[in-house]
């Protein structure tokens, strides 16, 4: 695979656990991208944690070495698209998870991630690692 790719949370996460697939995988892309809603999610899990200090350390030094993407009023309009497809598909997805896929959408990139769920919308290219 080579391209342009915007990575969902559930494989950051993959990354920070060392995961072999995503880190052989990540030097085949042409550029990486990270949706500011996968980083939000990271700091809510970090939040949870018993290593809320540790967690946050190792988001931030993420963050800093990464291109993020935040949502805007394009996006807000992908997102209006993308609810409604899915609404009328009897399909839903978790709302962070519309975001993503619109800002996927947005900038015509490869959604990276291990959920399913995104292959229910039309046209978002995905692949699941």
């Amino acid at each position: 695979m080579s391209g342009r790719v915007l990575l969902d949370t559930n494989i950051i996460i993959a990354l920070f656990s060392g995961s072999i697939e995503i880190i052989e995988k990540l030097p085949t892309v042409s550029a990486v991208f990270v949706p500011s809603i996968a980083i939000g999610e990271l700091y809510y899990g970090a939040r949870k944690s018993a290593k809320f200090k540790a967690n946050s350390a190792r988001i931030d030094q993420f963050r800093s070495n990464s291109v993020i993407l935040p949502a805007d009023e394009e996006t807000a309009r992908h997102y209006g698209k993308l609810k409604d497809h899915l609404r009328s598909k009897g399909r839903p997805i978790p709302e962070n998870d519309i975001w993503i896929a619109s800002l996927a959408e947005q900038y015509r990139l490869t959604l990276i991630s291990r959920d399913r769920h995104f292959t229910e919308i039309a046209g978002l290219k995905v692949e699941i690692w």
